[in-house]
């Protein structure tokens, strides 16, 4: 028969290494959700200075389009008439 403290020692590294591959399993999880979180937010920032820097140029190329063009000519409203009845 196996001396009861063997079979209680072979039981703890039994668990403990599935204790260690779980914990392995979890950090590399974790691991790989930061990476692709920083990926996310590295090609947000990226799409975020584009277009801040599109809306520069649009309106860089408004206002000389708005300089360019002849200011519009201001219409004189027609004064109010009574009708008679």
């Amino acid at each position: 028969m196996a001396n009861p403290t063997e079979v209680r020692d072979s039981a703890r590294r039994k668990a403990n290494t599935h204790f260690t591959a779980s914990e392995q399993r979890d950090a590399m999880v974790k691991k790989e959700l930061e990476q692709e979180r920083n990926a996310f937010d590295s090609r947000t920032a990226k799409l975020k200075a584009l277009r801040l820097a599109k809306e520069a140029a649009d309106a860089e190329v408004a206002l000389k389009l708005a300089a360019s063009m002849p200011p519009k000519p201001i219409k004189k409203k027609k004064p109010a008439t009574v009708k008679a009845r």
